[in-house]
């Protein structure tokens, strides 16, 4: 069994590193032809081109992995059949859940490789691309809006943990350009206290992140709306002898402004939040979508997306257990069932049809408010079902 297991390893290593090499070979074409247009533009050349193809590329193998399995293993498997090589070991008393066993253990080899591109090297590799091809062209992070990027944040009293104090307020931050350092330029801070009315206005020439949660902010105006007898919170009961005598009297506050060459402010966004609200989910590690997705419930914001991203960044590599289970009844069909290239077809509408239904599901699942986790794994559990259909109708006939 040792050596059928190394047999069954090595032939469908070899099959799947091909297919992977030929699909990695194809997306980087595409790549570099959508690159050659920018080539030129300030100090953007080809070599830069090449670069930013180069360190893609980790990002499209995690993408391309499981259908790579899917065709290599089904290429394996059909010449094993054409050459009657399994009909052998079948006599030879290998059953359909030994060969299953086998394939099992070797996809575990593929999930970690998966893993390890998704989790560890495009994380690094993806911001590295970006910052390269902007350093290039001398450009910054574009923005959705023409007034920059906008994010939420929690206003925190004093303490001596920074953004760990009690919450006192909510926080809007603009930043009208991120630079590729992370350092940001013309910031506009609007401060709101629990009652949603406007405590402060803070505008920044630029800030840089000093670390433990605190950005510098250089060239400084503060506007604060003071008032020392404005309305209690909705709920909150007055002071004792104390009576409401006129709301708009009372909600007037006093302005203060003042200009300063420099100041600290404690924040919860860090340049990595402002880096991973801008990027892919997809291009994303599942550390940095738990990460996103926490900070985006805690300011109550649209985190559903995220979510879903995260379940996939967790399920999709597990797939390729699934679509190798698809790959085993090629294996019990003859060559007058189809010969190697027409199985190849097969398989490569079924590993499209696939990426097709799993795409479709991300989209359903966030129109329709599904849980991420069903949304995530309900095409894997599909296509698992189709396995097991196929293999019994395989040996039935």
């Amino acid at each position: 069994m040792k050596v059928l297991q190394r047999y069954f390893a090595i032939n469908i290593a070899q099959a799947v590193l091909f297919v992977l090499v030929a699909f990695l070979g194809l997306i980087a074409f595409m790549d570099l032809t959508r690159e050659l247009p920018q080539v030129g533009r300030g100090n953007y050349m080809f070599h830069h081109a090449l670069l930013y193809v180069a360190l893609m590329l980790p990002g499209h193998v995690y993408e391309v992995m499981p259908v790579a399995a899917l065709i290599g293993t089904i290429y394996a498997l059909a010449q094993f059949a054409q050459t009657s090589e399994f009909t052998i070991m079948r006599a030879s008393s290998m059953t359909t859940r030994m060969a299953g066993w086998m394939l099992f253990k070797i996809g575990i080899v593929f999930v970690v490789i998966t893993f390890i591109f998704g989790e560890l090297i495009t994380p690094r590799t993806a911001p590295l691309a970006e910052k390269v091809r902007l350093s290039a062209k001398g450009a910054t992070l574009a923005s959705e809006f023409r007034s920059g990027m906008w994010t939420k944040d929690n206003v925190h009293a004093e303490a001596s943990n920074g953004v760990r104090g009690p919450i006192v307020g909510s926080r809007f931050f603009n930043a009208r350009t991120i630079r590729p350092d992370g350092s940001l330029v013309d910031v506009r801070l609007y401060e709101f206290d629990t009652a949603l009315r406007m405590r402060a206005l803070i505008t920044a020439k630029s800030a840089s992140f000093s670390g433990n949660g605190t950005w510098r902010l250089l060239d400084v105006t503060e506007t604060l709306f003071t008032n020392s007898r404005v309305l209690p919170a909705p709920g909150t009961p007055l002071p004792k002898g104390q009576s409401i005598q006129s709301t708009y009297g009372q909600e007037t506050s006093a302005v203060a402004t003042r200009q300063v060459a420099s100041m600290n402010l404690v924040s919860e966004i860090t340049p990595k939040i402002l880096q991973v609200s801008r990027r892919d989910p997809e291009r994303m590690s599942a550390n940095e979508l738990a990460v996103y997705s926490r900070h985006l419930v805690e300011n109550r914001q649209e985190s559903e997306r995220f979510k879903i991203a995260f379940w996939k960044k967790i399920i999709d590599p597990l797939s390729i257990f699934v679509l190798m289970a698809l790959a085993l009844p090629f294996a019990y069909l003859h060559t007058r069932s189809g010969g190697v290239s027409l199985k190849i077809f097969v398989g490569i509408m079924i590993g499209v049809g696939f990426i097709l239904i799993n795409s479709l599901f991300a989209h359903l699942g966030l129109l329709s408010t599904w849980p991420a986790f069903f949304t995530a794994v309900a095409p894997s559990l599909l296509f698992l079902l189709l396995a097991i259909l196929a293999l019994r109708w395989v040996e039935r006939h």
